[in-house]
């Protein structure tokens, strides 16, 4: 049976903080769209507080969160959370989500208080501010045993800065 609360539980907070991957979920307002589900992963999130979630969005093969978030009246978004190991647990954080592009003084500001580590690449800090937090039991969920975070676009966009900042301007990642 599922579990709600108004704010992360203390108790739950260093399991979120442990988990080595997520999934982001948005939709568009219109009922013509696509809900977008997202996997994230890697030490790029964290909680500010009990009612605050974010992650570093990378830029990838699409934008729809970013879309999704910026559509005026929209911002929902759901975070999912699942124990692969240990004891079963799903944990979705329900909010509304805030974009701070990258080079922008709010990025900027956030990256510095909040000392993110910013990889090439990143396009968006995301700001989850969560209304309701719901626990139910993962019973059903597969057990995996983690091997590795996959680098290969962590390593695309290292390398595309790289030949940037040595000159070559038709690498930039402003595209």
């Amino acid at each position: 049976m599922g579990v709600f609360y108004e704010t992360i539980p203390a108790t739950l907070s260093p399991w979120i903080l442990k988990q080595r991957m997520f999934w982001v979920a948005t939709a568009p307002l219109s009922g013509s769209g696509h809900v977008n589900v997202s996997p994230k992963g890697g030490d790029y999130f964290g909680l500010l507080d009990d009612k605050t979630f974010w992650f570093l969005e990378l830029t990838g093969s699409g934008c729809e969160t970013l879309s999704h978030l910026h559509e005026t009246g929209n911002r929902r978004i759901t975070i999912m959370l699942t124990a692969f190991e240990g004891a079963p647990k799903i944990v979705r954080l329900w909010g509304k989500g805030r974009v701070l592009e990258n080079k922008t003084p709010e990025f900027e500001s956030f990256v510095r208080d909040q000392t993110v580590k910013v990889i090439p690449g990143a396009r968006s800090i995301i700001l989850v501010d969560i209304h309701q937090v719901g626990t139910s039991c993962g019973f059903s969920v597969p057990l995996y045993e983690f091997k590795a975070h996959r680098d290969t676009l962590n390593e695309y966009y290292r390398k595309k800065d790289e030949k940037f900042k040595g000159g070559n301007e038709k690498e930039s990642m402003d595209l």
